[in-house]
């Protein structure tokens, strides 16, 4: 292909690419504003699952991408595309199960775990992260129960937060959550007021870190907001579908 047509064809995607992002924070600025609240406290995480590094780049370095978060769903990603993208500015976050025996892997790479979903899993994290660090996590809360997700109770998620609170190395920022796999929207915001209530909760009891709430994707991101998200996770909105991995 001519030099000038493999151009035009870049300038083609990252046009895509810019006007899919431009909607996005579109949608997260008018479900801010229609709550009452101010955009600017709701972040945009990039889930980058299988997608490619080039591609990731061309997003995290468009003009209106200040402010974007990026979040691997699994550690062999993140170690693969980590040497491709470790000049950019961009925070970069665990947001899927993370096993013990790739703690040290992920740590290399990430500046949040957001999949703290066991006491042992935070106690590893707080025994591996090393000295003169402090690494954010989150506690990762099931609130539809259903058996396809991970993350603690509701009734457990408290508990879980305040032994999260007392680790070294630790610094507990809030919850996660992925919403109810329906369509029915008051489902799925009731879910993210459960997790809303936990946070006030934890915050009262003088977990006073812990304000941020990672909820919401594509499909019911104004949901999230609504009830308090402060990271939206969207993949597909921006970067199209995912490709197909073997």
């Amino acid at each position: 292909m001519p030099v000038d047509h493999v151009l035009r064809y870049r300038q083609g995607v990252e046009n895509v690419l810019a006007e899919r992002l431009a909607a996005v924070q579109a949608r997260v600025a008018a479900a801010a504003q229609a709550a009452g609240r101010d955009p600017d406290d709701v972040a945009v995480l990039l889930a980058t699952k299988t997608h490619d590094a080039a591609t990731i780049r061309t997003v995290l370095t468009l003009p209106g991408a200040a402010g974007l978060l990026r979040g691997e769903n699994r550690v062999q990603e993140l170690v693969a595309k980590g040497p491709a993208l470790a000049d950019l500015p961009t925070a970069t976050h665990l947001i899927g199960p993370l096993q013990s025996n790739k703690i040290n892997a992920a740590l290399r790479w990430v500046t949040c775990v957001e999949s703290v979903a066991s006491a042992r899993l935070a106690d590893a994290l707080s025994a591996r992260v090393g000295p003169g660090r402090t690494l954010d996590v989150m506690v990762q809360v099931n609130v539809s129960g259903e058996t396809t997700k991970h993350g603690v109770t509701p009734d457990d998620a408290l508990t879980l937060a305040r032994h999260v609170g007392t680790l070294p190395g630790l610094r507990l920022t809030g919850l996660m959550t992925i919403g109810a796999n329906t369509d029915d929207q008051t489902v799925v915001r009731a879910g993210f007021a459960t997790l809303r209530t936990i946070r006030d909760t934890a915050v009262a009891d003088g977990l006073t870190t812990a304000t941020g709430l990672s909820m919401g994707m594509t499909s019911d991101l104004e949901a999230a907001v609504a009830e308090g998200a402060t990271i939206v996770r969207v993949g597909t909105a921006v970067f199209g579908p995912r490709p197909t991995v073997g």
